[in-house]
C-alpha cells in the first residue's frame, strides 16, 4: 500500500521540493552559457578624452577586466556603423553608405537582407533571451520602412528609440507599439529610462542565459545635460595640442578648406559642445554602476560579460574642424573598449586591434556558435580575453571606409562653396561633401601606419607614419618610399573586395 501523507507533510515536501528547483535553475544558470550585456554609447571617443568622466565604468569594468587600446571603428558614421556592429561585416558587406534611408540605413532592403544575419538572431536560436533598449539605427521608425511596428529580428524584448538620438520628446517602439514620452526629468530622460528598464528587465523577465543591449544617447548631440550634472565640470574645455586649430595643409581639399586660426566665436562653441558631451556621460556612468550593482545582486555578475564601447570616434577642433565625426583620422575611428567576465583578469591591458566588426563574431563565440559559419567579416576576441597564450595569428592590419554625403543644391548661407558639401558651420567651414569617400588600411604591428585613397578627381592619397606622427600632422604620400605606397595600394584593393573569412585572413 503507498505510503500517505497529512497535509502538513505534503505541503513541506512540496515547499522543500520547489525550492530545491529554484536553487538548481540558478546554480544551473551560474554554470551554464554565460550573458552578455552590451552598453554602446552614441559618438563618444577616446582620443580627445571623452573616457574622463567615466570614472565608474572605468573601475567597474576596465579595471575589473580588460581595456583595449586599439579600438577601432571600420567607419565613423552612426548608422553604418552600428550596422557594422549588429552584422559583424564591413560596410562594402552590408552596404549601409550612411546615415539616409535612401543611403540603406534600417531601410525595407536593410531589413530583408541584413537584420536576418544579425547577432541577436543567432544567441536568440542558442536560448538567449534578447533585450534591447535605446538607439538602434538612425532610420529606424521611419514610415517608409515599416514604422515603430517592426521590431528587428532577433530581439525577445524590444524598445527601440525612433530615430535619431534624443533625451526628451522621443517616441520609442516597445514590441511594435508607439509609446510617446515627453519632457519630465523622472519619467523621460533617456539615459535614465533606459536604466531602469533594463533593472525591471532583470528583475521580471530575465532566465539565464540572456542578451542586453543598451544604447544610450549621450554622447550624441543636443547635449541634454540631467538636472543634477548641470554644473559639473564649469572649466572644463576642448584639449588643446596635438592637431587642435592646426591647418591640415596637406590633407583632402574639405580639410584643407577649414579656417585657421578659428574665430573666437568656434572655439568658444565647441568647448561648450565638449563640456556638455561630458556632463551627458555622467549619466551614462550611473547607468554602468546601476545596471553592475544590480546583476550583482542576484547573483549574475559573474557569469555575465560586460562589453562598453561606442559607435566611433569624434573631434572638438582639430584640424580646425569645429564638431563631428566622418573624418578618417584616429579621433574619429578610436572607439573605447572594456570588457568584464568569466576568465578575465582583472587590470588587464590588451593592445591587439580590436574591431567594432569583431563585437558580434565574440558574442556568438560565447554562445557557442562557430563564428565561420556565418557571413560574419570579423573574429572572436574572446580568445584574447581569457587565453593567456593566445596571441600569435591575430590581425595586422584592417580597413576603414566612409562614403560622403552632400547636397545636390547650394548651401544658401555659403553659395561660394557650390553644391556637394553638407554639415556646414555659420562660417562656411563644411565636415562632409559627396567626394569625402575614401578607404584606407590601418595597419599595427611592425609597422603603424595609415594609408587612404579618395575617390575624388584628384585621386587624393593620405598617408602617415603613426609611430613618429600620432597626431597625422604630416601627410607622407609624395615622399614616402613608392614601392610601400604600391603594398599598401594592393592590400586596400583586397580588403575592399572581402568577404567573410576572406577578411579574417
Amino acid at each position: 500500500m503507498g505510503r500517505s501523507f497529512s497535509g502538513g507533510a505534503l505541503w513541506a515536501l512540496l515547499t522543500t521540493w520547489l525550492l530545491a528547483t529554484r536553487l538548481a535553475v540558478a546554480e544551473g544558470g551560474k554554470r551554464g552559457r554565460p550573458n552578455i550585456v552590451l552598453i554602446l554609447t552614441d559618438d563618444q571617443d577616446i582620443a580627445i578624452g571623452g573616457m574622463s568622466p567615466m570614472k565608474k565604468t572605468k573601475a567597474l569594468i576596465g579595471r575589473s577586466g580588460a581595456s583595449f587600446t586599439n579600438a577601432f571603428a571600420v567607419t565613423p558614421l552612426c548608422c553604418p556603423s552600428r550596422s557594422s556592429i549588429l552584422t559583424g561585416t564591413y560596410p562594402h558587406n552590408h552596404l549601409v553608405r550612411n546615415n539616409s534611408l535612401e543611403g540603406n540605413c534600417s531601410s525595407l532592403l536593410w531589413q530583408k537582407f541584413q537584420e536576418p544575419f544579425a547577432f541577436p538572431v543567432y544567441l536568440q536560436k542558442q536560448g538567449y533571451q534578447t533585450f534591447y533598449i535605446g538607439k538602434y539605427l538612425n532610420q529606424y521608425g521611419h514610415p517608409a520602412a515599416g514604422g515603430a511596428q517592426h521590431v528587428p529580428m532577433g530581439w525577445t524584448y524590444w524598445q527601440g528609440l525612433v530615430g535619431n538620438s534624443k533625451y526628451y520628446n522621443y517616441t520609442l517602439s516597445a514590441n511594435g507599439r508607439e509609446e510617446k514620452h515627453g519632457d519630465l526629468y523622472a519619467e523621460d530622460y533617456l539615459t535614465d529610462l533606459i536604466t531602469n528598464r533594463s533593472l525591471t528587465f532583470l528583475d521580471k523577465l530575465s532566465r539565464p542565459p540572456f542578451l542586453m543591449v543598451l544604447a544610450p544617447p549621450a554622447a550624441h548631440s543636443p547635449w541634454t545635460i540631467a538636472p543634477q550634472y548641470k554644473s559639473t565640470y564649469p572649466t572644463i574645455k576642448a584639449p588643446r595640442g596635438g592637431s587642435f586649430n592646426v591647418h591640415g595643409k596637406d590633407k583632402h581639399w574639405l580639410v584643407r578648406k577649414a579656417k585657421t586660426p578659428m574665430a573666437n566665436t568656434s572655439v568658444d562653441f565647441l568647448d561648450n559642445v565638449y563640456r556638455m558631451r561630458w556632463q551627458t556621460l555622467l549619466s551614462v556612468d550611473d547607468m554602468v554602476e546601476k545596471v553592475l550593482g544590480h546583476l550583482d545582486s542576484l547573483g549574475l555578475l559573474s557569469n555575465t560579460y560586460v562589453f562598453y564601447t561606442s559607435d566611433h570616434g569624434y573631434h572638438t577642433g582639430q584640424f580646425s574642424l569645429p564638431i563631428d565625426k566622418r573624418q578618417l583620422y584616429d579621433f574619429d575611428i578610436r572607439v573605447p573598449l572594456l570588457v568584464r567576465g568569466p576568465g578575465i583578469d582583472p587590470n588587464r591591458t590588451c593592445v591587439e586591434p580590436i574591431l567594432n566588426i569583431d563585437l558580434g563574431p565574440t558574442f556568438l563565440d560565447i554562445a557557442g556558435v562557430n563564428v565561420s559559419m556565418t557571413p560574419m567579416d570579423g573574429r572572436s576576441f574572446l580568445p584574447l580575453l581569457v587565453n593567456k597564450t593566445y596571441h600569435s595569428g591575430w590581425r595586422s592590419d584592417f580597413l576603414v571606409q566612409y562614403t560622403g554625403e552632400g547636397y545636390t543644391s547650394k548651401d544658401p548661407h555659403c553659395p561660394a562653396l557650390g553644391p556637394g558639401v553638407s554639415q556646414c558651420f555659420p562660417d562656411c567651414v563644411c565636415e562632409d561633401a559627396f567626394n569625402n569617400t575614401y578607404a584606407c588600411v590601418r595597419t599595427l604591428g611592425s609597422k603603424n601606419l595609415q594609408y587612404c585613397e579618395f575617390a575624388d578627381a584628384e585621386d587624393f592619397v593620405e598617408v602617415y607614419n603613426m609611430t613618429s606622427d600620432p597626431h597625422q600632422l604630416l601627410n607622407v604620400a609624395k615622399t614616402v618610399d613608392p614601392s610601400l605606397l604600391e603594398q599598401m595600394n594592393q592590400r586596400l584593393i583586397k580588403l575592399q573586395a572581402c568577404s567573410g573569412a576572406s577578411c579574417r585572413s
